[in-house]
């Protein structure tokens, strides 16, 4: 990784120095039409910079082509995918070769012993970026994830497929880009560059693009509050699989093996995301049991009562679910709610789920912590069961879906018959964030740190400082113990949860800082009062129906 890279600014690629510049397709010179502003040098150790600048240069050819930024993110991350397959590859090849014979030559299955794909030749990118000037491309990319397929039968169905609809300069330049990579890039630097072409797409695409990527920061503080150390794990809304990389790269914090410790469970509604996630899980070296599922009508895990974790960042507010379909559903055991809103069928689903000494984390609208009628019962019979540990509000601006504000619940269903049984940890983080933009924000490590060790302290768990929190514990807790603190956090008891109508917003509770949020309460008002609206907009038309069908019955007889 100490080797310089040059980025060419005529064709586009990173090279290694001192070894021959790679001919290109062709052999072709880069499309002169396309524009160059890429920096001139990087190092392979700043990976931060060559993440940026692998993203900044296919960016540039996107925009400079007809395709949307949905048309052009599958086949790209495919490529990242061929590139760190190949450098998987080529990292034991060597060793497999001088250990074979004539008799006994290198098989797949030898390949399969190390943990590593094989990869055909001609699926590699050292092939593809070298062939003659008058071949197909796409139709030769098409054919190398073919390949690449039938040598390895789990990828099936997993690889983009559609190279060919690519406009051929494009494509060319894509394979410039990301061929030298095998030989320059680790294995965690391919997990790290998909994770930001993801993030980057997911921006472009905005709302479509939230549906499969949860920002890496909130996902990070879930997995920090949840400590999945080891057991089955499920998120039956799992988009791009982010949740599982986060926890296994938890398990490898604490220096254990992620294979060794997790089992994963996914599910996901929308068939192009599912490949998005098993490619995800395979770049971080992990396998799981990805589903295509309706999480509200089908159950392929068989999750009740089944998981030691359950993380998710379900879609908020959505109406239209036959309820009707749900009626006797083990995973709503406390009853289908009447509004027309699947908040509290997500939020029973994660409790369900989760085995005796289960823990749950899940992004949730803020309205559900406040939401009266049938949804407030269903929220009472919840907090009845002691399984609510901690509700964190997160301020706005986090999620590439919504500007508004959300809670973070953590359910623990270890924690009845213990001190705790009786509690919930209120968390106010809403001042609690780094600015990145003007539209959006995330969390420092240190600051999901300091978060979490808060939960760590109500848990009377072990603290970790490893990522710089020690001023922000000091400060905010110097006797190192436990304490409410006034804008921040509280622990609330049952009792003071009731006479709160059962409510779980943490602002209730931990009281408001010094920093003027009114902004903020006002958009969580609206967005109450707005679905009040539509629920008694719903039930006025179900009785105008009704009323005009008695109507009629009288006017016709």
């Amino acid at each position: 990784m100490g080797a310089v890279l040059t980025l060419l600014s005529q064709d586009a690629v990173f090279v290694r120095t001192g070894q021959p510049r790679p001919r290109g397709v062709g052999g072709l010179p880069a499309d002169k039409s396309l524009p160059r502003r890429y920096p001139a040098t990087v190092k392979t150790t700043d990976l931060a910079k060559v993440r940026s600048t692998l993203w900044a240069a296919a960016d540039e050819l996107r925009a400079n082509s007809k395709l949307t930024p949905g048309q052009y993110r599958d086949p790209v991350l495919g490529l990242v995918f061929l590139a760190y397959a190949e450098n998987r590859f080529e990292s034991v090849r060597s060793e497999i070769e001088a250990k074979a014979t004539a008799r006994n030559p290198a098989t797949i299955a030898d390949y399969k012993a190390k943990s590593v794909l094989y990869v055909p030749h001609v699926s590699r990118l050292s092939h593809l970026v070298d062939l003659p000037e008058g071949n197909d491309i796409g139709r030769a990319v098409n054919e190398a994830i073919k390949a690449i397929e039938v040598a390895n039968p789990e990828l099936k169905d997993i690889l983009p497929r559609g190279y060919q609809r690519l406009e051929r300069s494009t494509l060319i330049e894509l394979l410039r880009l990301f061929a030298p990579l095998p030989t320059q890039l680790t294995g965690d630097a391919f997990g790290f560059i998909y994770e930001d072409f993801l993030s980057n797409f997911a921006a472009q695409e905005g709302k479509g693009g939230g549906e499969y990527f949860t920002p890496y920061s909130i996902v990070r503080l879930i997995v920090e509050i949840l400590e999945p150390f080891q057991g089955r794990v499920l998120d039956p809304a799992c988009g791009s699989g982010g949740m599982f990389v986060q926890c296994a790269k938890f398990v490898e914090r604490h220096n254990e093996s992620a294979t060794r410790k997790l089992s994963i469970f996914g599910a996901e509604k929308t068939d192009d995301t599912v490949p998005l996630a098993k490619m995800n899980l395979a770049l971080h070296g992990l396998s799981g049991d990805i589903r295509q599922a309706n999480s509200y009508y089908e159950d392929p895990h068989h999750a009740v009562g089944s998981f030691d974790y359950v993380m998710a960042n379900p879609p908020f507010n959505v109406d239209k679910v036959k309820k009707e379909r749900l009626v006797g559903d083990k995973r709503f055991p406390f009853g289908v709610p009447k509004a027309d809103n699947a908040n509290f069928l997500w939020i029973q689903a994660f409790y369900a789920a989760l085995s005796a000494h289960g823990r749950a984390g899940f992004v949730m609208a803020n309205s559900a912590g406040d939401a009266g009628h049938s949804e407030k019962n269903i929220r009472k019979q919840i907090v009845e069961t002691g399984a609510v540990d901690v509700m964190v509000a997160i301020s706005s601006n986090f999620f590439y879906t919504v500007t508004l504000p959300v809670t973070l619940w953590f359910l623990d269903r270890a924690k009845v018959g213990t001190p705790r049984e009786d509690t919930v940890l209120f968390l106010d983080a809403r001042q609690v964030f780094h600015q990145i933009d003007r539209a959006h924000r995330d969390f420092k490590p240190e600051q999901i740190e300091f978060l979490a060790n808060i939960v760590r302290l109500y848990r009377g768990e072990k603290l970790d400082t490893s990522c710089g929190s020690e001023p922000l514990l000091s400060e905010a807790f110097p006797d190192g113990k436990y304490a409410d603190v006034a804008g921040l956090c509280k622990v609330g008891t049952r009792a003071e949860i009731e006479a709160q109508s059962w409510s779980l917003n943490p602002g209730r509770y931990a009281g408001s800082s010094s920093v003027d949020d009114s902004d903020e309460v006002f958009a969580v008002q609206f967005e109450g009062l707005y679905e009040e609206f539509t629920r008694l907009s719903d039930e006025a038309l179900g009785l105008r129906a009704t009323i005009d069908a008695t109507a009629q019955g009288i006017l016709d007889a």
